[in-house]
């Protein structure tokens, strides 16, 4: 039996191929990270709001929580990682505000309102 060895055209056709199929699931994944990023802010957001409110339930004050939350949440080993707590998605921190009225804390990410602007998406600012 004669052994026939891959012609040009062949190897070309495969490799058209391979991009194509390559091509056609990177779109299909396209903004996949940036949901990714937008789910992971959105939980970081809601724990960080709880610990916050544990932490000015131990009698911390509210505006000395806003300047510097990481060492309040290493103080009462409250997050394992307190400086990822702090962070967005995208790896930006938080923007955080207390309200003395309410007694409340809201908090903000310019990276995941861009993200909602983007989309489209109204931006509520003052969330949890």
């Amino acid at each position: 039996m004669k052994k026939r060895a891959l012609t040009l055209l062949e190897v070309i056709i495969v490799i058209f191929l391979i991009t194509l199929i390559t091509g056609a699931i990177g779109y299909n994944m396209k903004g996949a990270l940036d949901r990714g990023r937008a789910f992971r802010t959105e939980q970081a957001k809601a724990e960080l709001h709880d610990l916050l409110l544990i932490c000015l339930e131990e009698g911390i004050k509210g505006e000395e929580l806003v300047k510097n939350p990481k060492t309040f949440l290493k103080q009462f080993n409250l997050a394992k990682n307190s400086d990822k707590i702090v962070q967005d998605g995208w790896g930006d921190d938080f923007t955080i505000r207390y309200n003395a009225n309410k007694n409340d804390f809201a908090i903000s990410s310019t990276s995941y309102d861009k993200y909602k602007k983007k989309l489209n998406q109204p931006v509520s600012s003052d969330e949890e």
